[in-house]
């Protein structure tokens, strides 16, 4: 076993990293500190005065005690069963404004 295919940890055992399938209490809470960042930083740039069409379209997205729990953790996604992805396995998460989505998802 100690040649070209000695036994490492991915092919004993599976995948190295494995991704959970529901956020942990700490992820969501996380995320939640994520969120009410944003509000915190768009709510400063209206109390300057700044006019922009990101802001604008920022200032139309709910706050975040005002999202439901189904909105905060998870995503839309066509290509899911049920048509729903954990916050978590939505690449670069953090990145992406998924305050919105369409209705009836």
């Amino acid at each position: 076993m100690f040649g070209a295919f000695r036994p490492t940890a991915p092919t004993n055992v599976g995948l190295l990293w494995k991704m959970p399938w529901r956020m942990s209490k700490t992820r969501k809470m996380r995320q939640r500190l994520r969120l009410k960042a944003v509000d915190d930083v768009i709510s400063t740039l209206r109390a300057t005065g700044v006019q922009t069409q990101s802001l604008s379209a920022a200032l139309a997205l709910p706050a975040e005690t005002e999202m439901p729990a189904k909105d905060k953790y998870t995503t839309f996604s066509r290509t899911d069963v049920g048509y729903r992805k954990g916050m978590h396995k939505t690449p670069h998460f953090t990145k992406i404004t998924s305050r919105t989505n369409p209705k009836g998802f």
